[in-house]
């Protein structure tokens, strides 16, 4: 049973392997454990774009180690907040969630200097998140 009083935030791309994993790790990072954060990919890649991680860790946050995870209707229904980044209509609504559309571009594919930009406005983007939804201590 998810904790009502600590707000829960989804995460979900294609592959889970770039931004859904930027943006997860930016608001773990920030937020620590006044959010519950989770991120998934309607098609999940091998593994985490080295790119992504690169680009990660020139910022201090090492995602070296996560996976991409396969979205889930349960992932959806435990977040209260569910922030897609082009997958498309495959991720699954139900009443009562907040629902955003960020549209990034996707860094599969590209190397680090195409990765920092697409970083850097996901990091812009989970500060103004983060500031909203995380409760003042």
């Amino acid at each position: 049973m998810p904790d009502t009083t600590t707000p829960s935030v989804l995460f979900v791309c294609v592959h889970n392997a770039g931004r859904s994993q930027m943006a997860a790790a930016f608001l773990t990072h920030l937020a620590g454990d006044r959010v519950q954060v989770r991120s998934a990919g309607s098609a999940p890649a091998a593994t985490v774009n080295p790119a992504v991680v690169e680009a990660m860790a020139e910022v201090g946050i090492d995602i070296a180690a996560e996976v991409p995870k396969v979205l889930t209707t349960e992932a959806v229904q435990a977040s209260d907040v569910v922030i897609t980044m082009g997958c498309g209509d495959t991720c699954p609504v139900f009443p009562g969630k907040r629902y955003l559309d960020w549209e990034l571009p996707d860094p599969a594919g590209h190397g680090v200097e195409a990765v920092r930009p697409i970083r850097d406005e996901i990091e812009k983007r989970i500060r103004g998140l983060a500031d909203e939804i995380t409760p003042v201590t």
